[in-house]
């Protein structure tokens, strides 16, 4: 049976980790209000290695104490930018080099796993209650969506934004021979 990993090896295996990654990942976070969701986004971020956070909109900022106690301090560890405007968040992280993918269910999205996420992307996701305004999508390169088989109509922001981050990673490591 298998044990846990002490903190030195779990430090040791995320360096591998790190030093096998490349592409660039980076998140606008549109009007999730939400303190936990934002918390729960930047702890996501930061374990993804995340370069920067755009916070659109009138979403919280994790100095929030709410937030704060979710992030459990990992929003010092990713770049953030306080209360932009979408589009200029969406503008910045294109000029920055980013493709921007909305996570949303639209008629022209494809699966995630269909996605190109292997390359240098910058992730909007919106928020809790109605996802990303019209605006956002139409300044997007494109969107995606999570396939889902049950039957919930969609996923906590919270949680799309780790599943997305989760696959960019999944689909840059996928053809490392060695890990």
């Amino acid at each position: 049976m298998s044990k846990q990993l002490r903190p030195t090896d779990v430090k040791r295996l995320n360096r591998t980790w790190r030093r096998n990654t490349a592409n660039r990942v980076a998140l606008i976070v549109e009007s999730v209000t939400g303190p936990f969701n934002v918390g729960s986004i930047f702890r996501s971020a930061a374990a993804f290695g995340v370069e920067r956070i755009w916070l659109a909109g009138n979403t919280t900022p994790p100095t929030n104490p709410k937030a704060g106690k979710t992030a459990l301090g990992t929003d010092r560890l990713v770049a953030w930018k306080d209360s932009v405007p979408v589009l200029q968040a969406v503008q910045e992280a294109r000029d920055d080099g980013y493709a921007v993918l909305a996570l949303e269910l639209t008629a022209d999205a494809v699966p995630l796993h269909k996605a190109r996420l292997d390359r240098d992307v910058c992730l909007l996701v919106g928020s809790e209650d109605h996802g990303c305004s019209p605006a956002a999508l139409a300044a997007a390169d494109g969107a995606c969506y999570i396939p889902q088989v049950g039957r919930v109509g969609s996923f906590n922001v919270a949680v799309a934004a780790a599943i997305a981050l989760a696959e960019a990673r999944r689909q840059e490591w996928q053809n490392l021979s060695d890990l």
